[in-house]
């Protein structure tokens, strides 16, 4: 995560990383680097980027050589091929401790990764899973809100009510606050997927051409999932990778 004080100052509850969990990582790279730009640093040995997983290769993604996300590898083939989202908290101990009174569980503890932060794992009361960082060496993104940058998590939930009330409470200045910008929404399972689908933050990238974008993964092996449809805050596709890892492209 990036090694600068530029996001010192964020609210608890702004997402901070993101990060795939993925087979093959050397794929990874050649998709996401064709797709987005990215270029990487190796980080082998160390699970850096990706704080609540088992130690293994990760490679960081930069563009213009800015930390934007991390690739890593899959110690365990049960383990699902997935994007997730990471957010900045000053105190993962005391948050911890809010999630589980608010309902939720907490399924890795807060852990120290040597000087570059404390992490954490944890499941809201729908199941939906989310990880927390705490900084200190390393902040979270370098670049954002960009093209081919984090520029939204959507979590989608059986119970959009239950969801504003338990994260509302978690990170009430971040989404509420008299002059909070925030990059997370909540929306019904059912506006977008099938019913039977699992509660599940869907992590979106900024792109300049929908179009584009579309027709460069799927060229690149990837999948449509979910053809553009607007929202509130931008058009979006649901897509996935070669690997079947599911994100998003926005177009604002």
């Amino acid at each position: 995560m990036a090694e600068n004080g530029a996001f010192e100052k964020r609210r608890e509850g702004v997402p901070c990383w993101v990060d795939a969990q993925l087979s093959d990582v050397e794929a990874g790279r050649r998709f996401y680097g064709e797709l987005f730009g990215w270029t990487f640093q190796e980080e082998e040995g160390e699970a850096e980027e990706s704080p609540y997983r088992a130690a293994g290769q990760s490679v960081r993604a930069c563009l213009d050589g800015e930390p934007v996300a991390a690739l890593v590898r899959k110690t365990d083939g049960r383990m699902p091929t997935v994007w997730s989202v990471y957010f900045h908290t000053l105190d993962a101990a005391a948050l911890t401790a809010r999630i589980r009174a608010g309902g939720g569980q907490v399924v890795t503890p807060p852990h120290p990764l040597g000087d570059l932060g404390t992490t954490a794992l944890a499941a809201d009361p729908d199941g939906a899973v989310f990880g927390l960082w705490q900084p200190d060496r390393r902040t979270g993104f370098g670049r954002r809100r960009e093209p081919g940058t984090f520029a939204w998590a959507e979590l989608y939930t059986r119970d959009t009510e239950a969801a504003n009330a338990f994260y509302g409470d978690l990170f009430h200045e971040a989404l509420f606050g008299p002059d909070a910008s925030p990059d997370f929404g909540r929306a019904r399972v059912s506006d977008v997927f099938p019913a039977e689908m699992p509660p599940h933050f869907l992590v979106h990238f900024l792109v300049e051409d929908m179009d584009a974008g579309l027709a460069a993964v799927v060229r690149l092996g990837g999948r449509v999932r979910v053809p553009p449809f607007g929202t509130s805050y931008g058009r979006v596709a649901v897509v996935s990778d070669d690997q079947g890892a599911s994100f998003a492209l926005l177009r604002r």
